[in-house]
Parts: C-alpha cells; sequence; structure tokens
C-alpha cells in the first residue's frame, strides 16, 4: 500500500479532509503510512479518532476479493473453500475494508480470531480447518483494522494480536492459523481512562508508533467544527454567544482543578440543547438563558475533579461557582447563573 499512499499524498496535501486542524497530527499519521508502520491515536474523547481512521480507509483503492469471510486475495487464496475452487470476486471499496474492534474486559482471543464452529465441526470433524469460523481480524485482510480504546482489552486479546502483527500467524487452541498481516492496524487510546483498563506492555508498545491528537487548536476553529458537525434547528444561535459558550468549554479544559476535560462533543451538545431550548420556548434566536439552562445537562458528567477538588464540591457545583465567575467577566452572556 505505501506506493499507493506516496502518489496519494503527492497529489493531495490534505487527504484527511473529514478532521479540521490537527496538522501535526496528520502529517504524523501520512508518514507513519508511508512507511508501512502500526499506530496508536493517543487523545482525550472525543476529538475525532475515530473518524481520522475511517478516513484511512476512504483513501484505499478498490480492490477484487474473493467472496468470502477471509477477503482472500484471489491470486493468493487463504481460506480452504479458496484453495479447493475458484471463489466469486468482487470489487471492494476502501471503506468497506474498514473493519472496528471495541476494547473491553469481555472481549476474547476468539472475537479477535475466531472459533470453531460446532454446525461445521460436526459436518467436516472438529479438527479440519473448514470448522473453522474466521473473526473480524480476517475480514480487515487488505484493510484497516481499528482497534477503538485499545488498553481496555485484556492482556491475552494483545498477546494474540502481538504475535500476528509480529509473526503473520496465530495460536488458538490446538490450531495455528496462518495470517498474513496485510493491513493497516489503527489503536486508539484515551489518556484519561483509568477503569477497567490493561496496561500496554513494552513488547507491544515496540511494535506501534504513537500518535497525539489534541482537542481543536484555536477557538476559531472549533468554532468552525462545531456550527459545521452539529444538528441545526430553525433557530439562530448569534456568533457572539457561540463563541462565548465555547469559550467557557475551553477555559474549563485549562483548570487546574479537571482531570477529565470536556470534549468537543460538550461544545456540539451545548450548541445543539440551546437551539433546542429556544425552540422550545416559541423563539428564533437563542438568548444566553438558553445556553445556561443547557450547561449542567450537558457538562457535568463529562468532567471529572482531581481528588483534592471532588471532596469539597460536586460537578454540578463547580461548574455553578465557574460559570458564575465566567458570567461576571463576559456581559454577552448575562442570562443568570446557574
Amino acid at each position: 500500500m505505501t506506493e499507493h499512499f506516496q502518489t496519494l499524498f503527492v497529489k493531495n496535501k490534505d487527504p484527511f479532509d473529514t478532521i479540521r486542524g490537527q496538522e501535526r497530527t496528520k502529517r504524523q499519521l501520512k508518514s507513519a503510512l508511508l512507511m508501512d508502520r502500526h499506530v496508536i491515536i493517543l487523545g482525550a474523547p472525543g476529538i475525532g479518532k475515530t473518524t481520522l481512521a475511517k478516513n484511512v480507509a476512504t483513501l484505499l483503492p478498490e480492490v477484487t476479493l474473493n467472496d468470502c469471510p477471509y477477503h482472500c486475495n484471489p491470486k493468493k487464496p487463504l481460506c480452504p473453500e479458496c484453495k479447493e475452487k475458484k471463489a466469486k470476486t468482487r470489487k471492494v471499496a476502501g471503506s468497506e475494508r474498514f473493519i472496528r474492534l471495541q476494547g473491553s474486559p469481555d472481549l476474547t482471543v476468539e472475537d479477535l480470531l475466531g472459533d470453531i464452529d460446532p454446525a461445521l465441526a460436526l459436518k467436516f470433524g472438529p479438527q479440519s480447518p473448514q470448522a473453522f469460523k474466521p473473526g473480524k481480524i480476517f475480514l480487515a485482510n487488505h484493510g484497516v483494522l481499528f482497534f477503538d480504546e485499545l488498553n481496555r482489552a485484556p492482556e491475552k486479546i494483545q498477546n494474540a494480536l502481538l504475535q500476528v502483527l509480529e509473526e503473520g500467524h496465530a495460536t488458538l487452541g490446538a490450531y495455528t492459523i496462518e495470517l498474513p498481516a496485510n493491513f493497516i492496524f489503527i489503536g486508539t487510546m484515551n489518556p484519561e481512562e483509568t477503569a477497567a483498563t490493561e496496561k500496554l506492555s513494552d513488547v507491544f508498545m515496540d511494535r506501534c508508533d504513537i500518535i497525539h491528537m489534541t482537542y481543536p487548536e484555536t477557538l476559531d476553529l472549533e468554532q468552525s467544527i462545531v456550527v459545521e458537525k452539529s444538528k441545526k434547528l430553525p433557530v439562530e444561535f448569534p456568533e457572539e454567544l457561540t463563541r462565548a459558550a465555547l469559550t467557557f468549554v475551553r477555559m474549563l479544559r485549562e483548570h487546574k482543578n479537571i482531570l477529565k476535560k470536556p470534549s468537543v462533543r460538550a461544545s456540539l451538545g451545548i450548541y445543539e440543547r440551546a437551539q433546542a431550548n429556544a425552540f422550545l420556548d416559541q423563539r428564533k434566536e437563542v438568548q444566553p438563558s438558553d445556553i445556561t439552562e443547557a450547561l449542567i445537562s450537558v457538562l457535568a458528567h463529562r468532567i471529572e475533579l482531581k481528588p483534592s477538588a471532588k471532596y469539597l464540591q460536586s460537578n454540578e457545583e463547580f461548574l455553578q461557582e465557574q460559570y458564575d465567575a465566567y458570567l461576571g467577566q463576559n456581559g454577552e452572556l448575562g442570562g443568570g447563573g446557574l
């Protein structure tokens, strides 16, 4: 795939057009793709990691593959059926070859690699390769294997995946499954994630490059993202109110007592809910009180205070205190405290 990306990146300076800004992240990702490197995108929730990974899949060229669960190359078939007889082929777009795994403590090696199908085992015998039902990793053949929240998956998943990335085959029980790692691996991790996480081993991390992704770099950039991506009602949202509301969210991200910061999803939520509040009151324009009414519902569960602060006040009390102080400095939001 490296030759394809060489041509693509020369012709198109910004192929990742689904993401605004993040120029450093995009450059790092292009560099990794050019050299066929496995990557882990490290960043807070709600900043576009999944969107960026999907964008990579859309850049892949359309290819002709066998119409089988393994996405076999017609010239080099992998599965027993394709090896025994000529299979039907079909053209598969890059976006169809985006395979997602969601990291969680209950994810099993069988979900990743596959398992023995009881019905097929009765038909062909438990030791027959034809009794094997492939997992999601096979569908990623010639595509993108996207592993979201990689550090929430059990250590045994990491070990199984590491074997595939390193050696091109995997072991499942008594089976050794030949699996050429002919896919782009993109994992993600949330740096603030603390619940139900597994530390990624040094050996696994050594197989990947880390690419950092941040919140929108400027207020103007975040405003353009929110206005473009949010749902709309027939209600006008004055620009000065939009900027004031987003400035408050960005201020919270910098607060010394906040451990888990509000993401762009919080900004989108405030923008949408303020419109809805104005609409319910049968008004054509958002007022400061509409933003105020939405804040607790949108923000309180999206932040986490540091231990030194959370025992002194709740998230709701903290937001009220911060918003009241912010109102005193910003007259355009003079719509009453929380």
